[in-house]
């Protein structure tokens, strides 16, 4: 079999112009995606934005009405690809007859797992996801909590290269979402690939590597946590008296930073990053200015979603 140049390709998911239609109506107009090998990637939106057609669209569920795509170097709905894939939907309809053992169980014989690889499988991951006390009690009797994590550990049986998961922590209490933050991680450091689709950002900002913003099927913008972590800082100084020319002083503090604001003992500015922090506290201080706090402030991805896709719509 010739090598094909997809092959090579450093990207588990790649999409050129992917668009969706829908009886003429646009759902997705035209994705540019290129999540890397290994990476937790946060797929971000308000509500409308494409993103469960783009998801459906990328697991082979939905065909694409245009555009091209990429999943683990094989065009999307390629068996051998969607047989690395793991995906836990967001609205899930369990067989609630089943206990979590053989729900579990199920699954891995639909991956065509062999019974010695079930048998170690299906125990470990229900012990790891905290159902392991719960693996005979019926699905019907499992809280929606509960229900979340046996969905992650199906999942996660086939072992696979990349990870869909939409809305993840919905209806888990807070260590319920530290066990979810904990798996992640722990497939990122495997090499897994996860595709998160979340709206609670404070996970997506504490979880993924890199985020993209799409509105109206079109990714608007691709950023990763460490440029937000040293990106635009707003930055409160705390002062004993600042001198009379407040003017001067002000014309002077705009070499560090812009939208200089002072108050009383209060300085406020909007600095490019964080590097020249430690250079305004040495110059303030060189100024005779006695400084008791420096506080600065990021704008965290709340902000910026707000910023970027406007107040049109939740997530």
């Amino acid at each position: 079999m010739s090598t094909t140049r997809a092959d090579f390709s450093p990207y588990t998911i790649e999409t050129a112009h992917l668009r969706k239609e829908y009886s003429r109506k646009v759902a997705v107009a035209d994705l540019d995606l290129q999540v890397g090998q290994g990476e937790v990637f946060g797929f971000l939106g308000p509500n409308g934005a494409g993103k469960t057609t783009s998801i459906k669209m990328l697991l082979g569920l939905a065909k694409p009405t245009s555009g091209d795509a990429q999943l683990l170097g094989k065009p999307i709905g390629d068996p051998q690809s969607r047989s690395r894939v793991g995906f836990l939907p967001e609205h899930f309809r369990f067989h609630d007859w089943l206990n979590g053992a053989e729900f579990l169980q199920l699954h891995a014989q639909l991956y065509g797992m062999s019974e010695a690889d079930r048998t170690e499988r299906v125990p470990a991951l229900l012990k790891r996801v905290g159902l392991e006390e719960h693996a005979s009690k019926k699905l019907r009797g499992y809280s929606k909590g509960m229900l979340q994590r046996v969905g992650l550990a199906q999942a996660l049986l086939n072992r696979p290269a990349v990870v869909f998961l939409d809305e993840p922590t919905s209806g888990l209490d807070p260590i319920g979402r530290i066990l979810v933050r904990d798996i992640i991680r722990e497939l990122r450091a495997e090499g897994t690939t996860v595709f998160l689709n979340s709206h609670l950002l404070s996970e997506v900002e504490i979880t993924c590597d890199r985020v993209v913003f799409i509105k109206q099927g079109t990714v608007v913008k691709s950023i990763s946590m460490k440029e937000i972590e040293q990106g635009i800082t707003q930055v409160e100084v705390r002062v004993g008296a600042l001198p009379a020319d407040r003017a001067e002083l002000q014309r002077m503090l705009s070499r560090f930073g812009t939208d200089v604001k002072l108050d009383s003992d209060r300085i406020h500015l909007v600095m490019p990053n964080q590097t020249a922090l430690p250079e305004l506290a040495r110059w303030l201080i060189g100024q005779g200015l006695d400084v008791y706090a420096l506080t600065p402030h990021h704008a965290s991805l709340e902000e910026m979603f707000l910023q970027i896709v406007g107040t049109d719509g939740g997530l």
